[in-house]
Order: structure tokens, then C-alpha cells, then sequence
């Protein structure tokens, strides 16, 4: 897995997760294999969001999985698809770039959770990404910063 590129910084890295989140609601919406989403785009798309849409892709029935029983009262097929897709980039990134801290990938679930869906689901997402974090990261493995 490539680690973000250092020369992102924080404002433009969540620019970059809130084109991958759109990039991952689009292809579940309209039932898109991202592949072909991504050789449709017509402006480049930045590594680390490319990263991450083609990571939640390869990684997708195990994030779900892991989704699925840490959410024992609601199902992952009847979560809001926009929360799943926060939830998958989130989970991807807990899981992969570990360079990055917790509390920063929650956060900013947390804010597109804000930003883009219903407001009972920033709580959701951060409860869960918060017990998805302790399976993948049992140490803590903060990191400071971003």
C-alpha cells in the first residue's frame, strides 16, 4: 500500500478524500465496477485518492465483514449507501495507512459524515470506526499528525 503523499496537507487531503468518497458513492449508486469509473474520469485523479477508491475496491467484502459484526443491529446492505462509503474509506485507511492517526481518520469521517449525510450518522460512524480502530490498531498506533 503507498503512503499518503507527504506533500498533501491536511485541507488538501480531505479535498482528496471527499473526491474519493464521491468516487465510491458513484460507483455503488449507479453499480459501477471502479475500474471503469476511474478510466471514465476526466481529470486526473490524485494518487492518494486513487489509493484509497482502488484499496476500498480490492478490500471491500473484508471491510464489510468487519463492518458487519462490529454493527450487530444494523446490517451493512441497510446502512445509507453514503455512510457505507465513509465507513469502507475510513476502515480502508485505519487499515492501510497507518501513518496517518486515528483520531485524524475519524475525524474526517466524521466531518463528511457532517457534511454530506443525515445527522444521526456522525455519531454512527464515529462509534463504529471507533471499535474498527481497536481491531486494526490494538496497540493504538497513533501517529502525530497527519
Amino acid at each position: 500500500m503507498s503512503s499518503p503523499d507527504p506533500l498533501v496537507a491536511g485541507s488538501q487531503r480531505r479535498q482528496v478524500r471527499e473526491r474519493a468518497l464521491g468516487l465510491l458513492y458513484e460507483a455503488e449508486t449507479k453499480g459501477i465496477d471502479m475500474a471503469e469509473l476511474l478510466s471514465a474520469q476526466e481529470l486526473p485523479l490524485e494518487p492518494y485518492a486513487h489509493t484509497l477508491v482502488t484499496g476500498v475496491a480490492e478490500h471491500q467484502s473484508d471491510i464489510d465483514a468487519r463492518l458487519g459484526e462490529l454493527s450487530d443491529r444494523w446490517p451493512v446492505a441497510r446502512m445509507p449507501a453514503l455512510d457505507r462509503a465513509i465507513l469502507r474509506l475510513a476502515s480502508f485507511e485505519l487499515s492501510h495507512s497507518t501513518d496517518i492517526s486515528v483520531a485524524v481518520i475519524i475525524n474526517e469521517a466524521v466531518e463528511l459524515a457532517h457534511e454530506y449525510s443525515t445527522p444521526g450518522s456522525a455519531g454512527f460512524i464515529n462509534g463504529l470506526l471507533s471499535q474498527v480502530a481497536t481491531i486494526v490498531r490494538p496497540s493504538g498506533g497513533d501517529k502525530e499528525g497527519e
